[in-house]
């Protein structure tokens, strides 16, 4: 019986083939292996649009290589008769843990001290950074990842709240659902954590930033789109702000010579924090097997188009 052929649009891995043995022959990432493909398994190097599917004349289903799919114009797959899928829990404890880390490298001024020993200085120095015990955490959104994130806080003593239009003011185990202003208002570390879409676009300016106590830090490790540059740059010049962390930027990657990029208050990493061994294995069986349930006619994770 002939396996079903399966697009994948990054290098693939010995553990991608031996996950697909048997089931599916995978090819790629170059583009001219298209012609035949049932399957795109996929990240985020590609806008898959009308255009781009109708390259895949064969073509029965999208599967994404994590959570997001903005990249992926939902009706222009339907239009082509492609299904569309994605992996939710696939990378929720390699981003967790990569927020954590940037959540508490941000804070304990990691960047600057480092930078201070590189430059042979030592000794006591004024202390600026924010002890997390009893420190607030302000969650935006409220998935799986987000609950992970809440639940290292709250083990390190922090009170954490969050904002999530998707979930009514009951607490969630001990995190408390409030307002996003409110959640603003009351952060000393705000960690963002929603989809993009037409409504987050942008929905930390300026205003938002201004909102946010003197002082506190900014964490982004969804989706660039959700924070405006320019405003978060005018907030760290003033002085409003203290810190930033960002593993998502826009566009992405930054040009080298962005001013985020000089900064040894800004911390800035390049869109890895699902990529750790494990976790990339994750993202790609996820998917394969989101995509060959899709193939075989079984149940499958798919998205549903807004209506």
């Amino acid at each position: 019986m002939t396996k079903p052929v399966f697009h994948v649009d990054r290098e693939i891995t010995d553990d991608d083939l031996a996950h697909a043995a048997g089931r599916a022959e995978l090819i790629g990432p170059d583009d001219a292996t298209i012609p035949g493909a049932v399957a795109a398994i996929i990240g985020i190097r590609h806008e898959w649009d009308a255009e781009r599917f109708s390259r895949f004349p064969d073509l029965q289903v999208v599967s994404r290589m994590g959570i997001g799919y903005d990249n992926v114009d939902v009706a222009a797959a339907s239009a082509a008769g492609v299904v569309v899928c994605n992996a939710p829990d696939a990378p929720s404890v390699s981003t967790a843990e990569h927020t954590l880390a940037l959540i508490l490298a941000i804070t304990k001024e990691l960047p600057i001290q480092q930078l201070r020993a590189r430059r042979g200085e030592g000794g006591p120095v004024i202390a600026t950074a924010l002890e997390l015990d009893s420190a607030t955490l302000g969650l935006v959104g409220l998935g799986r990842i987000a609950r992970r994130v809440g639940a290292a806080a709250l083990a390190l003593g922090m009170e954490v709240i969050a904002a999530d239009p998707m979930l009514d003011r009951s607490p969630v185990a001990e995190i408390r659902l409030v307002e996003l202003d409110d959640l603003l208002a009351a952060a000393d570390v705000v960690s963002l954590h929603a989809p993009a879409t037409a409504a987050t676009y942008r929905m930390i300016s300026t205003a938002e930033l201004a909102r946010m106590p003197p002082g506190a830090h900014l964490v982004n490790c969804a989706r660039g789109s959700l924070v405006d540059h320019t405003a978060l740059l005018h907030a760290l010049d003033s002085g409003h702000l203290r810190g930033a962390a960002l593993d998502v930027t826009d566009p992405e990657p930054l040009p080298v010579s962005h001013p985020l990029l000089d900064r040894d208050n800004v911390i800035i990493t390049p869109h890895v924090a699902s990529s750790t061994g494990a976790g990339r294995r994750r993202l790609f069986e996820h998917a394969f097997d989101n995509a060959l349930a899709v193939v075989e006619g079984r149940p499958a994770t798919i998205v549903t188009p807004s209506p």
